[in-house]
């Protein structure tokens, strides 16, 4: 009796959401189109097959989440490192290091589309320096948007990163780097004898998690982006926005969504499991 509260809550906004997309993965629904409308079985499937859309933005959205996870990783655990020292002034740079994070999606956008503005933005300077043409934007080409992004991102998402770590730089007691100190370690083998196999736990959970959260990104390179030019910078869930959203095919969209769902459930399962080999093997 309790427990059925939530149980309905996740039924309704949960395994019906799920369900459905399922469902309509094997109909033809395009709401501007009704009387077209029926059960198609996996036709909408076979048509991803050869679908280049579909496998361009597959391509760029592994080039995405690698790029991103790999860059947010390693200055996630740099500032960690950083804002986990005794220094003066520590409570505001973490502060400051971590405001990122709170800001949202569409806000962190606006906020870089100034910064990349070629009138008023750091191309103007760039300009001014004779370095490029006046008027030049970063977001014109497709290795420029592509980079124009990752660095927006990862303004937002190395705080996630170095968030969860220093929680567990932390909870790290003093008693292992002293011993480490007295048997003659210096710093580099304290951090990697020490301080590393005390944060893999964190590095794993937050590297999957960011990874899914990149796959799925949409805001961020919706707005900035909008998936050009050309579309270079078009993720998958991005082609699907586009695909439902804009062209009204929710039969088409939703078999993409299904893609897009077994993707990460086998990259998940993947990774889960090498995560879980490699500490049987440490064992």
């Amino acid at each position: 009796m309790l427990l059925a509260p939530t149980a309905v809550l996740i039924a309704v906004f949960l395994v019906y959401p799920v369900g459905s997309v399922f469902y309509y993965s094997l109909q033809k629904y395009n709401i501007t189109q009704p009387y077209d409308n029926g059960f198609v079985g996996f036709d909408n499937f076979v048509k991803i097959w050869s679908d280049p859309t579909f496998w361009s933005s597959l391509r760029f959205t592994g080039q995405w989440v690698v790029v991103e996870v790999g860059l947010q990783l390693i200055f996630g655990l740099i500032l960690a490192l950083v804002v986990n020292e005794t220094f003066k002034g520590r409570g505001i740079a973490r502060a400051l290091s971590f405001a990122p994070w709170a800001v949202s999606g569409v806000l962190t956008t606006t906020l870089w589309l100034l910064i990349y503005n070629p009138i008023s933005g750091f191309s103007k300077y760039f300009a001014d320096w004779g370095l490029v043409p006046y008027g030049t934007s970063i977001l014109s080409s497709g290795d420029g948007a592509f980079w124009g992004a990752v660095i927006a991102e990862l303004w937002k998402g190395i705080p996630f990163f170095a968030i969860l770590i220093l929680a567990d730089l932390q909870s790290a007691s003093p008693e292992l780097y002293e011993a480490a100190k007295v048997d003659g370690a210096n710093r580099v083998q304290r951090f990697f004898y020490v301080t590393l196999p005390h944060i893999k736990n964190a590095i794993i959970l937050t590297t999957l998690l960011r990874a899914v959260w990149e796959f799925n990104n949409v805001d961020l390179l919706y707005t900035l982006t909008g998936g050009g030019p050309g579309g270079s910078t078009t993720t998958l869930p991005l082609y699907v926005a586009d695909t439902a959203v804009d062209a009204k095919e929710f039969g088409y969209g939703s078999a993409l969504t299904v893609v897009a769902f077994f993707i990460l459930l086998i990259f998940s399962a993947v990774y889960l499991l090498a995560s879980r080999a490699g500490k049987d093997l440490e064992k």
